[in-house]
């Protein structure tokens, strides 16, 4: 007796930096005012979903981290990390949008977290690294707003 394959619901073909910039325009300034205190921090996080053809999709995870000391600017670092992704045929709308919105992001968020740390570190500043996000709750707060940029 032989067991037919089932084809998995997520295929991840490729994954790649489609944008990335780091900007340092207050330097040297800044690190002498980074050594008397930390810099505030505020990221935030979308991700966007774009058809390409049949059953895949453009997933790009976009993260975006401003630094500053009071008003000074420390650093600004945006990433956009897309994967190509297969989805399964046959699935619902809310299991495809699940595997766009949640699963998806969640797998290309430790190699955007790497990236972001490694820029920051060769930018003078310490490593930054990105707490874990929870995609399901990013997405069900996107679900109950109109579509836009999501904080994290």
């Amino acid at each position: 007796m032989t067991e037919t394959a089932k084809e998995p619901p997520l295929l991840i073909k490729a994954q790649y930096v489609k944008d990335q910039s780091f900007e340092n325009p207050n330097a040297p300034e800044v690190f002498a005012m980074i050594q008397e205190d930390s810099p505030k921090l505020e990221i935030s996080v979308d991700v966007t979903p774009t058809h390409i053809t049949g059953q895949t999709y453009e997933v790009t995870l976009s993260i975006r981290a401003d630094a500053k000391m009071s008003q000074t600017s420390a650093f600004v670092t945006e990433l956009d990390f897309a994967g190509l992704v297969v989805l399964a045929k046959g699935l619902s709308e809310e299991q495809s949008q699940h595997l766009l919105m949640v699963e998806t992001p969640r797998h290309l968020f430790p190699f955007s977290r790497a990236i972001l740390a490694s820029t920051t570190r060769d930018g003078g500043f310490p490593p930054l690294v990105v707490n874990p996000i929870d995609f399901a709750e990013l997405y069900q707060k996107r679900k109950g707003e109109e579509p836009g940029e999501l904080s994290a």
